[in-house]
């Protein structure tokens, strides 16, 4: 069977699976889920094994201690799934939820209830979790959903799928409510965004290359981010042990990951109070530290700053640090050099942290915590299926809400219309 063939068998049983779903009770649904947490959990053993492919194929070809922590599945990765899973069939089902009901003049009621989207199809790189991750929310969700992971977690993604159908099926749910896509030719992505009769929305997480070509060829719409260029400020009247603290977790919790902190802002009036104390920090953990001129001074291992480097998610252990003289500057750097997905401000002046909130366009913004809390398990949905960046349907992490969509509904008694 071609690639296309079978992307379009995979489609149209995707549309089936649906159907099925859209109609499903909250507590079908939830059982569903539960039945996929018992069956990870006892599959550790065989996920494992699965990944101890992928791994031992990802040294031999290379890819980054970045891209290699992404990949590989351990007991502390599996209890997050299982835990995720369970959290998503304790969260509030939105489906038919109905809001904003009113009376119109006519006699009539109209209101908003909350529908799936249908099949959502979701093209991702490296991390194994977000195989569980979206076919929970989409499950929940009422959605049936297309997985397509990528070539260097194959074997881990197809283990993943096994424990999926097991716990579609103990809950009688179609096994094609989930689908992961069995070819690694990149041809199955092609044909997956350009099947509108099939698939209604496209969630890509991956590297900006994929996510650019994804944008640029799908002729189903397409919800993303591009980058992370994460910012964290620090200004004149932030608390300096705050200001510390947050900033080394922002950037050394996980350095490849879209909420990692790339660029750090200082406010010149407490740069001799931050930086030597952050520069010695970074440098303890193996941080490569570029900066402006002023910041140079602080440290005299750390490299000069580029312009490109102000616009760059390293997703490694790098990072730029620059100088600024008061919030405006903070704001308009981030403005324009940041990619609109999680920037944070440390300051006990309440005016100043209003006006970041305000005028910093990002799909997140933190007062006092680090970015790295920019992820849909900490904002109390579960999980998430990616981080948004656009300003319409979704943004921030996309979670249960953000695979929904509104109808509206009129509600009469015989009513008709006389003009």
């Amino acid at each position: 069977m071609s690639v296309k063939m079978y992307m379009q068998q995979v489609g149209q049983q995707a549309r089936q699976a649906s159907r099925l779903l859209a109609r499903a009770s909250t507590q079908d649904k939830n059982n569903a889920l539960l039945a996929m947490a018992a069956a990870l959990d006892d599959a550790r053993p065989q996920l494992k094994l699965a990944n101890q492919k992928d791994m031992d194929a990802g040294k031999s070809k290379g890819l980054s201690p970045a891209l290699l922590d992404r990949l590989l599945i351990d007991d502390k990765k599996i209890s997050g799934m299982v835990e995720g899973l369970t959290q998503v069939a304790n969260l509030v089902d939105p489906i038919g939820e109905i809001t904003d009901m009113a009376y119109r003049p006519s006699g009539i009621q109209i209101g908003k209830m909350r529908v799936p989207l249908g099949v959502v199809g979701i093209i991702y790189e490296s991390r194994p979790n977000v195989t569980i991750d979206a076919a929970s929310l989409c499950l929940k969700s009422g959605n049936a959903t297309i997985l397509r992971g990528g070539s260097e977690a194959y074997y881990s993604n197809q283990a993943i799928a096994d424990v999926v159908v097991t716990g579609l099926k103990k809950a009688g749910f179609p096994e094609h409510a989930v689908q992961i896509v069995n070819t690694t030719d990149r041809e199955a992505v092609g044909e997956m965004i350009t099947m509108p009769d099939y698939v209604d929305v496209i969630v890509p997480r991956g590297g900006k290359s994929l996510i650019e070509r994804i944008s640029k060829d799908a002729k189903v719409p397409v919800i993303k981010h591009l980058d992370g260029n994460c910012h964290v400020y620090i200004d004149d009247e932030a608390d300096i042990d705050k200001a510390i603290r947050i900033s080394l977790n922002a950037k050394t919790r996980r350095y490849g990951v879209c909420n990692a902190m790339e660029s750090l802002l200082v406010h010149v009036a407490v740069a001799d109070k931050v930086l030597p104390r952050l520069c010695e920090l970074y440098t303890e953990k193996g941080v490569e530290l570029v900066g402006c001129e002023g910041s140079q001074k602080y440290f005299s291992e750390m490299g000069l700053a580029t312009e490109d480097d102000w616009y760059t998610e390293y997703l490694a252990p790098k990072l730029s640090i620059k100088l600024v003289d008061d919030i405006d500057e903070a704001m308009a750097h981030i403005n324009k050099y940041g990619s609109h997905h999680s920037d944070a401000i440390i300051s006990q002046n309440y005016s100043k942290t209003r006006m970041f909130m305000t005028e910093v366009d990002s799909s997140s913004v933190m007062v006092n915590a680090s970015t790295a809390f920019a992820d849909g398990f900490e904002y109390g949905f579960g999980a998430e299926i990616g981080i948004s960046t656009d300003k319409i349907h979704a943004r921030g992490p996309v979670g249960l809400i953000g695979l929904t969509s509104q109808k509206f509904v009129v509600l009469g008694d015989g009513h008709i219309r006389d003009n």
